[in-house]
């Protein structure tokens, strides 16, 4: 029975489970989601430090010449007290001397030996980086399920935190059915087609973090289905594409059930590509795929970056969508939940004018996709809709309404 494409996300939101971990230097954890909260150790800053080069100074001394014989540099600790009518030399970063109330940019001074001329506006903590404002210590940091980024390291390393535990890379095992398919490095006859999913998916899949093996496609037999499926049962993930049609030789869905693969999804209510099931044998997640190009990119991007979001742990695996406009007008055949894909130049979504299930010209250019509701048959220019980014990851914690409605 379909399902629709709600419910496909939802499905695969319930069923999908994260990796285990591993321990990872920060250095190379980039990409990977972390699976355990992190606390701070210790405040940061540290200890109340200057913001500027400049003076500290007493507030009451606003508009007073005072005296200035000391200095204070970055890394040093200092032991002296900050006088009344005197001021302290010191340089951004460096710790505040005791009995300091503010810092004086060095630009709003007039100076003169050792004699320091002082704004009349002095406020109070003014230049100061108070210990503690940008981190607190015993507060939580880094959450479970965020990704790391290079600005995550940084308030790792802050900490002095040199490994953190993290999901698993991914592994993902690609293949490609049916008996017309070569590899694109082979000599074809005029009867035969290259085979572009599994190269296409093996990058994206790889472009989206994974650890990906491609294998040669499969004829269409069960023996050499079943044989494939086999040498693939050690990855986390196996995609293929073609083969689960109605065609007679279409053996790839029933090839999986014959090794125990449990159906979770099996037509989903889209346009293109409804033929599109996800299963599971064991812990390895089983993906069929569309052969059509262009359905099976669609089902990919809607589904089985869903599924890698899930595997890896985050907390935001869902879609979002970002609210824009259509730049031109785009009519529909309606009757169906589809997809359009189009392009997206910060301001407006174009739709292509081209996008046929079997083609594969359309998929470089495609930015962003739409999903459109069955009632929906023009959209004009200027009209709202929301798109699911191709180009970028955009997600959320939360369910949202995908739909143009």
């Amino acid at each position: 029975m379909a399902v629709s494409i709600t419910e496909a996300l939802d499905i695969i939101s319930h069923t999908m489970t994260p990796l285990d971990s591993e321990i990872l230097p920060i250095e190379i954890a980039v990409g990977r989601v972390v699976t355990q909260d992190y606390v701070a150790a210790f405040d940061l800053p540290r200890f109340n430090n200057s913001a500027m080069d400049g003076y500290a100074v007493k507030v009451s001394a606003a508009g007073q010449t005072v005296k200035c014989s000391e200095v204070i540099y970055a890394g040093d600790d200092p032991q002296m007290h900050l006088l009344q009518n005197t001021a302290i030399k010191i340089m951004t970063g460096a710790p505040v001397p005791a009995g300091c109330e503010a810092i004086v940019p060095i630009e709003n001074v007039s100076t003169s030996d050792d004699n320091i001329t002082l704004p009349s506006d002095i406020q109070h903590n003014g230049f100061i980086r108070m210990a503690g404002e940008d981190i607190r210590k015993g507060t939580v940091f880094l959450r479970k399920g965020e990704v790391v980024n290079a600005y995550t390291i940084a308030s790792l390393a802050s900490q002095g935190i040199t490994h953190i535990t993290v999901t698993r890379e991914i592994k993902v095992a690609i293949f490609g059915t049916g008996d017309e398919l070569r590899p694109h490095f082979e000599k074809i006859e005029a009867h035969q087609l290259y085979n572009s999913n599994s190269p296409m998916f093996a990058a994206r899949s790889k472009a989206l973090g994974c650890a990906v093996r491609f294998i040669r496609t499969s004829a269409d037999t069960f023996e050499a289905l079943e044989a494939s499926i086999r040498s693939t049962l050690d990855a986390d993930i196996i995609i293929t594409s073609g083969g689960v049609s109605v065609g007679d030789k279409d053996f790839t869905k029933v090839a999986f059930i014959n090794l125990g693969m449990q159906v979770h999804i099996d037509t989903i209510n889209i346009k293109p590509g409804p033929l599109t099931i996800v299963g599971s044998i064991g812990r390895t997640v089983v993906v069929n795929l569309p052969g059509n190009p262009l359905a099976a990119m669609v089902n990919y991007e809607l589904f089985v970056r869903a599924i890698l979001r899930k595997m890896s742990g985050r907390t935001d695996h869902r879609h979002a969508t970002v609210s824009t406009t259509m730049r031109s007008d785009f009519s529909v055949r309606g009757g169906k939940h589809a997809v359009v894909l189009g392009k997206f130049n910060g301001e407006s979504f174009e739709a292509l004018k081209t996008q046929m299930p079997g083609m594969v010209s359309p998929m470089q250019e495609a930015e962003g996709l739409i999903l459109i509701t069955p009632d929906v048959k023009h959209l004009e220019k200027g009209a709202l809709v929301k798109m699911i980014p191709i180009s970028w990851e955009f997600t959320r914690e939360k369910k949202e309404d995908l739909y143009t409605h």
